[in-house]
């Protein structure tokens, strides 16, 4: 997850499907704007530079973005839970020509963003109201080269699109040499984040894992980048950058990955599963 961010006493709310939205401004970065649900933050995105990503798991899904293929290449994506559209935004101005989709299944939250922090001006960029097992059911054979998993029920992961048949739908949209990309969250001992890892390997057979050292530990909560494909992922360059970043991240793949995941299986549809959620300290609430 992330923090709350550099905002004025004031924020925006607004009801929505989930809840309650609210809307804060960034006072140290013009354009800044911060997107909470519930009291937890799903998205920062700035309007006057899309390129810049605030939260650190989102600084780690740019760089994995742009790690594949070549430079400033044009994907298709589809985009599961859409939030501000940060991801989407940064793509479309880093990688001209790129068509993309955001399924979002709230329709008062996709109201809020397209009137606070426009979409109508992101090339290339769709909006679907529809919940991500639908939306991507409903996708062609290899009709993207990117699929990104980034849904959260405020702090929790929706199981529905954890599961190995949600997987395999995801990989059956994926060209030959696409990509999945999931935000994973979870706390002590990482037992959640495993059985996800666990489920992702079982249908790509290249996977990696990238966090907060202290997270990959499961010493606190927080989030994790799964990153898979058909094809062999750029793992040196995405740990060379994991390394180098303003937020120190840790690679986790091959024979470290498989141990990371030792003795946990994968998840399936039907099974009683608990997402994790974090201690309310996290977000400073009590």
């Amino acid at each position: 997850m992330a923090r709350k961010g550099r905002h004025g006493p004031r924020p925006d709310t607004f009801t929505i499907d989930g809840g309650e939205a609210e809307l804060l401004r960034d006072a140290d970065r013009d354009g800044g704007w911060m997107l909470l649900v519930g009291g937890v933050p799903q998205s920062y995105v700035d309007l006057s530079d899309p390129t810049y990503l605030d939260f650190e798991y989102m600084r780690l899904m740019g760089d994995v973005v742009d790690a594949l293929g070549l430079e400033g290449e044009a994907f298709d994506a589809v985009h599961i839970g859409g939030a501000g559209c940060t991801l989407p935004r940064y793509i479309a101005a880093t990688r001209p020509g790129s068509r993309q989709i955001v399924l979002e299944p709230d329709a008062e939250l996709v109201r809020v963003v397209r009137e606070r922090l426009p979409v109508k001006g992101v090339p290339g960029l769709r909006i679907r109201v529809t919940d991500g097992r639908s939306g991507i059911a409903a996708l062609a054979d290899e009709a993207d080269d990117l699929v990104v998993m980034d849904a959260f029920a405020e702090a929790s992961m929706p199981v529905e699109l954890a599961t190995r048949e949600f997987v395999l739908d995801a990989a059956r949209v994926l060209r030959p040499r696409g990509a999945y990309l999931a935000n994973v969250a979870d706390g002590f001992r990482l037992p959640f984040a495993r059985r996800v890892a666990a489920t992702v390997r079982s249908v790509f057979p290249h996977t990696l894992l990238m966090g907060d050292p202290g997270v990959l530990r499961g010493r606190r909560f927080g989030n994790l980048i799964i990153a898979a494909s058909r094809e062999p992922l750029p793992v040196a360059e995405l740990t060379r950058r994991a390394a180098g970043g303003i937020a120190r991240a840790r690679m986790v793949a091959g024979d470290d990955l498989a141990a990371f995941c030792a003795g946990a299986a994968p998840l399936h549809d039907g099974e009683e599963i608990v997402t994790p959620t974090p201690p309310p300290q996290v977000f400073g609430r009590s």
